[in-house]
Order: C-alpha cells, then structure tokens, then sequence
C-alpha cells in the first residue's frame, strides 16, 4: 500500500470495494467489523459520558463547596479541548491517527479519574481540562481513521453510525447518571467509564495499527510538527478561556480579559480555519462554515427551549426535558438517510432541506409562548429539526473528507470541529446577551413555575437563530466546488 502512494492507494480501494460472496461489504462486513464495533463504541461511552456529567456535576460541585467556579468546570473541558483538536490534526496527518487516538483516550480517562477522585474544586476543574484535551484528541483521530480506512462510498455508513451512538446515551445517560448519583454517588459517574472503554480498543487498536499507522507519505516518526498552527492553538485555546472567564464576571475590569481575548482568538482563528471561509469560498471553506453555521444556531436555540416550557408554560422540568427526547432519534434517522447510496447525487439538496427544517423549527417553537399553542409542538418541531441536523452534520463529516488530501485529512477534520465548537460558544453568548437585554434575566423563579421574563425575551433568542439557519441554506449552495 504504502508504495503506491496514500492518493493512488486511496482511489484505488474506492474503484474495487471489498466483496465477499458477489456482494459489496458494509462497515459490519468481515473485512470492517471489528474496527467498527471497536471505533463506534468509543463514541457511545464518549457520548455517554458528555450527557451523564451534567446530571452529576451540580451535586459534585456542591459537596466540592465550588458552586462559584461551576461554569469553569465545563470552560476548562471547552478551551484544552480546542487545543486538542489541533494538536490531534498535526499528529495524525504528520506520524498517523494511532499515537493521537490512544492519548487521547488515556488524557480522557485520566481526566475522569482525577474528577471523580478530587477532594476539592481546583482538582476537580483540572481533571475536566485533562478530559478536555483527551476529548479534542479522539475526535480528531477518529475522522483521521475513517478517512484513511474506509471507502468513499462507506463513510456516509460510519458517521451515520457515530450519530446514532448518541441516541441512547441522549436519552438513557442523564436517567442513568441520576439513578448512580443518589445510589452510588457522583464520583462513580466519573470513575466508573475509564474501565468500559478497555473492550472497544482492544478491538480497534490493532485495525488502527495495522491499516491507519503512519504519515501519509511513509515517514512515520520522522515529520516534524507546524509550529505557527500550535502557536495559534494555543491562542485559540487561551482567546476562548479569556472570553469566557469575561462572560462569566459581568464586570468593568472584565473587559481587560474579554479584549485580551477576542485579540487572541480572531487571529488564532483565521489562521486555523480553510481561507475564505468567512465569505463562504466554494468547496472545503463553505463545508467548514455550513458546520459551524448549523450546529451554533440550533445548539444556541436549543439551550433555551426547558428554560421557556418551565418558566412561560409550567411544566416540570423532567417534562420540558422531555420535549426534546425525540431528537435523538429523528436526527439519527436523518444521518442513516444521508448515508443511503442512492441519495448521494442529491446530498447538495438533502442538506438545503435540512437547513430548512432547522430554521423552521426554531422559527416555531417561541409560538408557545401564546397560550392556545400546545406545548407539545415544540416537541413536534425539534424533531423535524433534529431530522435535517442529521443530514447536515453528518454530510458535513463526509463532505470534508471527500474534498481533503489524505495528507490534509487531520488538519481539516480539527477545522471542522474548531468551527462546530467556536460557533456554539459565540452564538450561545449573543443570545444569552440578547435574553438578558429584552428581561430575560429575572428568571429564578423557574423553581416554582412563575415567570419573571418578557416573553420577547425568548423571541429574541429564537427568531435571530433561526435566520442564521437560513443562511445555512444558502451556504449549502456553495458547498460544491468551482469547476
């Protein structure tokens, strides 16, 4: 393999895919299934793990006495995080995915344990900034590993698959991480994930060493890193710990940080992301800007849909979480339908219409704040809006993969996660400003039902998301590259 080239190699297990007994394999087939089981699995716990925390990290930082650092208990997992995805990027496509995947899991899991065995909060925050920067490092290396090993025509198949490991975990984590939380104690949440994670690598690290080791072109071990894209990790990762330390202490002297910051990560940014990415360049930088564009505004909207069933409709919190059960499964319902052969000459389409229904459903959930409006269209909404978030995110994935050189494969893959993250932060704190500005502050009262906000508060929040989703579309018009 390796003396025909990483390209010619590429092309060449693409024009003849594996068949066994006259038909074509799937990612399940001899030849993929135990790199899948194994790759698929780390997702779950992953997944797993990111929808049980929360349940489990107001009572560990009560008994830590550390509810005033409690945001910086999930700032810390977000800016080591981004330094990772770089990191990973540069390791992957300089000395292969392997040494990139497996620190990562061991920075992961170490992260877990320091959380889970912490006698105070600064060790606590630590661990999560460990588990952070384990957590940038896999997901990198894991787009890295599809892209080397499996066909074009099956990667539509494995990120479908990625998608779907989080539907379980989405909807059965925050029950189970309750029931170990009030039976067990928070700190088996933490301690108790390192261990599962030994049976999916024992089956997808000697496919990983086997098939995906090694640079690209033969010198593994031997290519030196790019210094100037780790410098601007770096910055990425200390602009956005600036930002949001400034966010989370509404002061004067808070601006010192928060400019010290945006000085930090506008630049850092430029230099990480595709060229033209900001004015929507046909191709790669369209695809890298289409990710961050979809998961911001339904992220930044979502966020607020318990908040407004609770506060301007009465409903229990368990109910209003409820709402949004649904999506776990349309969206993986819209990746397993992106990842039909048949669909792929009209992948273009599927994803304007996925942008479509993402705005239209942020557009229609504040109409529950009229009173004859059901609550339960919110619920009906989402999970259209789900459905066409599982055919963009997932195309997005198999797009970029499509349109990167093998040896460009890491560095890209970081882009596309550095756009989906950064995208999530900026916009969920444009809302949180426009929610406090139109008297969404006052909302305290949550705990009893009564409302203290302006119902235009929300509007404000939802209606300016969902035409940002629009423009989504029409970045999805440009995804195709100039010929």
């Amino acid at each position: 393999m390796a003396s025909l080239g990483p390209r010619d190699a590429r092309v060449d297990d693409d024009a003849v895919p594996s068949v066994v007994g006259g038909r074509e394999e799937g990612v399940l087939g001899r030849e993929f299934r135990a790199l899948s089981i194994g790759i698929v699995s780390v997702v779950l716990l992953i997944a797993f793990e990111a929808t049980a925390v929360g349940t489990a990290m107001p009572v560990a930082a009560r008994e830590l006495d550390g509810v005033s650092l409690y945001a910086f208990a999930f700032s810390g997992y977000f800016t080591t995080s981004l330094f990772g995805m770089v990191l990973s990027g540069q390791w992957s496509d300089r000395r292969g995915p392997l040494g990139a995947l497996t620190t990562g899991i061991a920075a992961f899991g170490a992260g877990l344990l320091l959380s889970g065995t912490a006698g105070a909060m600064w060790l606590f925050i630590l661990g999560r900034a460990v588990q952070g920067l384990g957590g940038g490092l896999v997901i990198v290396a894991l787009y890295v590993v599809v892209g080397r090993v499996y066909p074009e025509r099956l990667r539509p198949a494995i990120m479908a698959a990625f998608a779907a490991s989080w539907v379980v975990p989405s909807i059965v984590g925050p029950l189970a991480s309750g029931a170990v939380t009030e039976h067990l104690g928070w700190r088996w949440v933490f301690v108790g994930i390192p261990v599962l994670v030994v049976f999916p690598l024992a089956l997808a690290l000697p496919q990983i060493r086997r098939r995906a080791a090694g640079a690209v072109d033969g010198s593994a071990g031997t290519a030196s890193f790019d210094r100037r894209r780790i410098r601007l990790a770096l910055g990425i990762s200390l602009g956005a710990g600036l930002l949001q330390y400034a966010a989370q202490d509404l002061r004067w002297l808070s601006l010192i940080p928060g400019v010290a910051g945006a000085a930090l990560l506008v630049p850092a940014v430029l230099g990480l992301l595709p060229r033209g990415t900001y004015r929507a360049a046909r191709g790669l930088p369209s695809v890298v800007l289409l990710r961050g564009v979809a998961a911001g505004s339904f992220i930044a909207a979502e966020s607020f849909v318990p908040l407004m069933l609770v506060t301007q409709r009465g409903l229990s919190p368990t109910l209003a979480g409820f709402s949004l059960a649904a999506g776990g499964g349309t969206w993986a319902l819209g990746s397993w339908v992106q990842s039909r052969p048949r669909v792929e000459p009209y992948r273009e389409r599927l994803m304007t219409l996925g942008m479509v229904l993402v705005a239209a459903a942020i557009a229609v959930a504040p109409s529950v704040l009229i009173d004859s409006v059901p609550a339960w269209t919110v619920a009906v909404a989402w999970a259209f809006g789900c459905f066409g978030m599982g055919l963009v995110i997932s195309s997005t994935s198999v797009l970029l993969l499509h349109l990167s050189a093998p040896k460009e494969a890491g560095s890209n893959s970081a882009a596309l996660q550095i756009s989906d993250a950064l995208s999530n932060v900026v916009l969920l704190a444009a809302g949180g400003a426009a929610f406090a500005a139109l008297g969404g502050g006052a909302v305290s009262h949550a705990a009893t039902g009564t409302s203290g906000s302006h119902p235009a508060a929300f509007a404000a929040v939802f209606l300016p998301m969902a035409g940002v989703a629009l423009v989504g579309a029409w970045v999805t018009t440009r995804i195709r590259a100039s010929t």
